[in-house]
């Protein structure tokens, strides 16, 4: 059996279950086990490394993938929207920013674009320019973000904009969360934090040790690492991630990090090949409470949309009851 919405129907899936397009993390074999199992998985574009993106969509082999990217970044490195379009891409992810310079492209190649906003008046605009979905990502979600929190910004969005279908992130990592975001008016759901642990991640090993390791309330939200890599991210946008020394200390010192940058910036990116977690970042959201194995990603998707078909179906309304959690 599976769970049937527009989202569904649209990309042949057996399960509402899309992988974020994670930068430096969602690669091709990544993207490939996510659509292998039912899902629609994404290659993630990054900050616009023409290289890494050819690489992994290779990766990707013939396997039915979308293309997602980080929108101000494109803005930079338009010529990347073609290298994805010609591996005639499942779908455009664009990302904080505006889709206006890239949506009329896509939509005349006959690809689906989906749009992700963190705001109701982001949404509307995003519809406005023919979005085919709106993912509304809460305050909850790893990586990049804003303030709302999803449990009111989902419904907020599928009110807002009417016939256009919606899907929900941030802090959705069980069968729980997948049910839970079909009753709010979603059609599906967005997944980071969740596939970040998959054996097919290109996470770091000992950062998703980490990730399994650790607990929502040890993550939250800073600009201190963009400072750290040097990606000039506007407002209101930071990002979310399990916090560590390095952001204690910097993270109310600013104009510190500034002074200091050289120096910082070599030791993070030392921290990255020695794998030292003290100082480089493990970039998960608040639902890595339910994170608790690195698996394959067929796996996860399985036991999510599986967990989210007995509690929709009725047999799982018992007190206690947890279908879909990690174990």
């Amino acid at each position: 059996m599976a769970i049937r919405t527009v989202l569904t129907e649209r990309f042949g899936l057996t399960w509402p279950i899309v992988l974020a397009p994670m930068a430096f993390v969602s690669g091709g074999a990544l993207a490939r086990a996510v659509t292998a199992a039912g899902g629609l998985g994404f290659v993630g574009g990054g900050y616009g490394d023409r290289d890494w993106l050819a690489r992994e969509l290779a990766a990707a082999g013939n396997g039915p993938v979308g293309v997602g990217f980080i929108t101000w970044s494109l803005a930079r490195n338009p010529d990347l929207l073609a290298l994805a379009l010609d591996h005639a891409p499942r779908a455009v992810f664009l990302s904080f920013g505006d889709v206006r310079p890239f949506a009329a492209r896509v939509k005349r190649q006959g690809v689906p674009l989906i749009a992700q906003v963190q705001s109701v008046e982001m949404a509307k605009a995003a519809a406005g320019e023919g979005a085919d979905f709106i993912v509304a990502q809460g305050t909850e979600a790893g990586g990049h973000g804003a303030a709302r929190a999803t449990l009111p910004l989902v419904p907020a969005v599928v009110d807002a904009v009417g016939r256009v279908p919606v899907l929900a992130a941030g802090g959705i990592a069980d069968g729980r969360g997948l049910a839970a975001a079909l009753m709010l008016g979603a059609v599906g759901v967005v997944c980071g934090t969740a596939f970040y642990v998959a054996e097919e991640s290109l996470a770091a090993p000992a950062a998703k040790a980490a990730a399994v390791e650790a607990g929502g309330g040890e993550t939250g939200r800073s600009s201190v690492y963009d400072t750290v890599r040097g990606f000039d991210w506007p407002a209101p946008f930071d990002i979310r991630l399990v916090e560590n020394p390095f952001i204690s200390r910097w993270k109310r010192d600013g104009e510190g990090l500034g002074r200091n940058l050289l120096t910082e910036r070599a030791r993070y990116d030392r921290a990255l090949v020695e794998s030292d977690l003290s100082v480089a970042a493990v970039i998960v959201g608040e639902a890595v409470d339910l994170v608790r194995a690195v698996e394959p990603a067929a796996d996860i998707l399985a036991r999510m949309g599986q967990g989210a078909e007995v509690l929709l179906s009725g047999a799982g309304a018992l007190v206690g009851q947890a279908p879909g959690r990690a174990t």
